[in-house]
């Protein structure tokens, strides 16, 4: 069983103070996805380019202390891909892609993290572009290679998959222009939301992420915003899935998928 796991980090070193290193030596994934690493290079080199073993890969925000994302993997990969050819967004380290080659099979693992819409109109604007770009990023890459991409989305779905779903319709990361383009990805780029092909019925115990604010995370008042979207292909191949809730590394939790997998 190939384990993937995906978690926004929150800041890579916070999340060393707070027992990540330790969990994933536990856990011992296959591969991991993390977002917002809020590192520069010099900052990763010589104490975060490896984490249990696996050896990171990595696309850096510009912008010190923002954004990043990376792949740490125990397979090296045939080919990283930094970025997804923005202007605009590669500047803010969103993309990153690990090819695993083979005569049998084209495919890759893409750690990647949406912009969030929720700290006003002009970031919200910035979203709204990032989706146009990326959803013909996907849609090309599927008619190419098989993926999965591992990620904070920052989009919950649909009603189960947050709590106060009355009272946010109006919010970032569940307007219905974010809830369309989830949707035309899964129904109409036949692109597979894999926690959901496991568990289609779930709701307070799908969530990975929750507010800082009051007692969120206490009371479970949380969002399911961290995700596998993944080819027809791989996803038929997920069997198993866990949202890591006894440790609390960052304000998301880790999503792990098991797939039936060889490298």
């Amino acid at each position: 069983m190939f384990k993937l796991t995906s978690l926004n980090l929150n800041g890579i070193r916070s999340a060393a103070s707070k027992g990540v290193e330790a969990w994933l030596a536990k856990a011992a994934p296959d591969c991991i996805c993390v977002q917002e690493v809020k590192a520069q290079a010099g900052d990763v080199e010589g104490r975060f380019h490896e984490l249990a073993g696996l050896k990171g890969h990595f696309h850096f925000a510009q912008k010190k202390g923002y954004s990043g994302v990376g792949v740490y993997s125990r397979h090296a990969p045939s080919d990283v891909v930094v970025g997804f050819g923005s202007a605009e967004f590669d500047a803010e380290g969103r993309y990153v892609e690990l090819r695993f080659d083979t005569p049998q099979r084209k495919f890759s693992i893409i750690s990647a993290y949406f912009p969030s819409g929720s700290s006003g109109e002009e970031r919200q604007q910035a979203k709204f572009r990032f989706l146009a770009e990326f959803e013909p990023h996907l849609a090309r890459l599927k008619t190419q290679r098989d993926f999965v991409l591992c990620g904070d989305v920052n989009i919950a779905h649909k009603e189960q998959d947050l709590k106060n779903w009355r009272s946010n319709r109006k919010n970032s990361g569940f307007l219905p222009e974010e809830r369309a383009w989830m949707t035309r990805l899964l129904d109409e780029h036949r692109v597979v939301d894999v926690y959901r092909h496991l568990r289609p019925d779930t709701t307070d115990e799908s969530y990975t992420w929750w507010s800082n604010r009051g007692q969120a995370y206490a009371n479970n008042v949380g969002w399911r915003l961290d995700y596998h979207l993944a080819t027809p292909a791989i996803a038929q191949l997920a069997r198993s899935e866990s949202i890591y809730r006894q440790e609390k590394f960052s304000d998301h939790a880790p999503v792990t998928i098991g797939y039936d997998l060889a490298f």
